[in-house]
């Protein structure tokens, strides 16, 4: 009996041993997202900023509107590309 309990101790920390690099990593990537997320409401607020004191003509604010959200929509699908890739590289491992 003793035998069967020290083996499953074994098993155990043996699974325990083998996902710490996985989870390590996925800790890593989320630290990663989650710096993304911060800084892409970092712009997002200097952005609002801008558009608020934005002194031109209505049209010309309204441009710098429509490159601002081009611009934020562009950095959410890169950074959003960015993390599926590194989903699909830690899969592979």
């Amino acid at each position: 009996m003793k035998t069967i309990f020290n083996a499953a101790k074994v098993l155990c920390l043996a699974a325990v041993m083998a996902s710490l690099p996985a989870l390590a990593q996925s800790t890593a990537e989320k630290a990663k997202a989650t710096g993304n997320d911060v800084k892409r409401e970092v712009k997002k607020g200097g952005h609002r900023v801008e558009e608020a004191l934005c002194t031109g003509t209505k049209a010309e604010c309204a441009a710098e509107k429509a490159k601002h959200r081009v611009t934020e929509t562009k950095d959410a699908v890169v950074d959003e590309a960015k993390e599926i890739k590194d989903k699909v590289d830690s899969d592979k491992k």
